[in-house]
């Protein structure tokens, strides 16, 4: 049944993805450009967002297990530290430049193939380049 489920959230959150568009790099890309031609409709998509995370946490948020799995998946920290700032720097100037994070990038797998072909092996390749590098400095 956890994989019924894992396949239908990721179907719902593909459909989504496509349907707002945000499989489209220049409407991500119009979003981060505010002194430019600005599209503020990637704001009402992570409002979305959180409302609807935001509904079920409240409804769910107490349970000891998750409906469908054995445990919950938290982080293990909650610290602020530089590794975490300059891994999101570092999301960010990619997103900004590419105008692509990972989700979109595989739903867009469809609609625009060859880009999101060269850009999902480097983000692999990156992410394994920084744990190869940097998996002795895990806190």
């Amino acid at each position: 049944m956890q994989y019924v489920i894992t396949l239908a959230s990721g179907l719902v959150f593909g459909i989504g993805l496509t349907i707002s568009g945000m499989v489209n790099p220049e409407k991500v890309l119009a979003f981060l450009d505010p002194v430019g031609r600005w599209d503020p409709s990637l704001a009402l998509v992570m409002a979305m967002a959180l409302a609807v995370f935001s509904l079920t946490n409240a409804f769910l948020g107490k349970r000891i297990r998750p409906l469908f799995g054995s445990t919950f998946h938290r982080p293990s920290s909650l610290t602020i530290d530089r590794r975490l700032l300059s891994g999101a720097a570092l999301f960010g100037v990619g997103w900004g430049l590419a105008g692509y994070c990972p989700g979109p990038a595989l739903a867009a797998l469809v609609f625009n193939f060859r880009e999101a072909a060269i850009f999902l092996p480097a983000i692999l390749l990156g992410g394994w380049l920084a744990d190869r590098f940097l998996s002795g400095t895990r806190t």
